[in-house]
């Protein structure tokens, strides 16, 4: 097909500019390992795991067998009051990575629904144990958790809210941590860690005993890798145990691997009560999403309603699709077999030492990162994000790919790559950075 305007026109693309896209689309018609190619035979390296999903690398034929197989042998199955063996291989497997609290989990299709999920299972549980009167929920300024209702509901980032009024209520922000004092600092801010005394003012405010949960992003993401600094996250915890509220850990980004081991609750040594997770559950190769829960949650939501009864009014007509599920499964076995979490870990340094090196462009403003994760925060253009929205579209054409958000440039290669890669990723950000002055 012609790559023109008019034949572009019928996709309303998502979070995409797409008057200006379609002008100039950024194709890829190609994928594999660490490299994509465009429409006009260019290639080029990702150097944001696509959308920090995709941390095995692209073109992996061990999943695609998997799925072909499954969808030849059983192509669905709804799992409302029915199910297929597939969804409780993958959910044993990734729950034997998780706290030994958390044992259960609930499939959707997306980190969004993931969240929306969870809020659910919040609503539900309090209820459950004769709490109904914690509705209220606690979120982060800066903080994204997906695009369905609740998610824009909690959401700390503006522009994925002022468009739609209508929001739930009963929901608390407090402060996200990052602080100009703590500009440039690599791994885990020393200061901060008193921010999170804002959740004990949220409980005096309104009674701890009206809060159900408290949503955290134990590495803010889409916002621009805002690690928490030392002690952060376990003063949280502290202050939920202290007023019951459970504590909610969202990992959609963090998860398998991310942060140099299975999940952040493993990096920080913090316990959450729940854990919502997707995108690098299939290595970005279908969609999925999950809901990780405790012992505590699962059998006090399940036991509190009739035998033979429905404990949990919710669900997904895909929930633990057979397709993904298998995509899943062979996901995970990579993950083992290759020792993919600790190659991660292993190249850590090598990596966030590469993105520092960029300290002394003139237009970086800040640099943070952890993990196989970092973000390059340059100073704005005329209007917030346009510079950044060039140099995303620059450095495509440059041969690179960064998940941009406004001024944020978010990098996150996938765990398969080499030193290589990681030097040509920083070649190409400088030569993009340098075209701007």
């Amino acid at each position: 097909m012609p790559f023109d305007v008019n034949s572009l026109e019928s996709h309303w693309m998502p979070f995409s500019a797409n008057r200006d896209f379609k002008k100039e689309p950024r194709l890829v018609v190609k994928s594999e390992g660490m490299y994509c190619w465009d429409y006009k035979g260019g290639k080029v390296i990702d150097g944001s795991s696509s959308l920090f999903t995709t941390p095995c690398g692209h073109g992996r034929k061990e999943i695609a067998e998997a799925v072909y197989k499954q969808m030849s042998e059983n192509d669905y199955i709804p799992h409302f009051s029915l199910g297929h063996p597939g969804s409780f291989e993958l959910s044993e497997m990734v729950t034997r990575m998780l706290p030994d609290t958390i044992n259960h989990m609930f499939f959707t299709n997306s980190g969004s629904e993931s969240i929306d999920t969870a809020i659910k299972i919040v609503l539900a549980y309090q209820r459950a144990r004769g709490q109904a009167q914690r509705n209220r929920l606690v979120s982060r300024e800066r903080a994204y958790h997906g695009v369905n209702m609740g998610g824009v509901s909690l959401a700390g980032m503006v522009k994925n809210r002022e468009t739609f009024g209508l929001t739930l209520p009963n929901i608390s922000m407090i402060r996200h941590t990052w602080t100009e004092e703590q500009r440039f600092s690599q791994g885990q801010p020393l200061t901060g860690a008193e921010m999170a005394d804002d959740l004990e003012r949220i409980a005096m405010n309104f009674g701890g005993g009206t809060i159900g949960a408290v949503f955290i992003e134990p590495v803010a993401g889409s916002t621009g890798t805002l690690v928490p600094p030392v002690g952060y996250l376990e003063r949280v915890r502290e202050i939920c145990d202290k007023y019951g509220m459970l504590l909610v850990f969202d990992e959609v980004i963090t998860g398998f691997g991310r942060m140099g081991a299975p999940f952040a609750t493993d990096r920080f040594g913090v316990v959450p009560d729940m854990i919502t997770m997707a995108k690098a559950i299939t290595n970005g190769a279908i969609p999925m999403g999950a809901v990780a829960v405790s012992d505590e949650i699962y059998d006090t939501v399940t036991n509190a309603s009739p035998d033979g009864a429905i404990e949990f009014f919710h669900g997904y007509t895909y929930s633990a699709h057979p397709a993904a599920c298998a995509a899943g499964i062979a996901t995970q076995k990579i993950y083992q077999e290759e020792g993919l979490f600790q190659r991660a870990a292993d190249m850590e340094q090598y990596f966030q030492d590469a993105v520092w090196s960029l300290k002394d462009h003139p237009l970086v403003y800040d640099l943070r990162g952890i993990g196989m994760m970092a973000t390059v925060e340059i100073h704005p253009g005329e209007t917030p994000g346009a510079l950044g929205g060039k140099m995303q579209k620059d450095m495509f054409w440059n041969g690179l790919h960064v998940k941009w958000t406004g001024d944020n440039a978010i990098l996150a290669p996938a765990f398969i790559a080499e030193r290589s890669h990681i030097d040509e990723i920083i070649e190409k950000f400088r030569k993009t950075l340098d075209q701007q002055l």
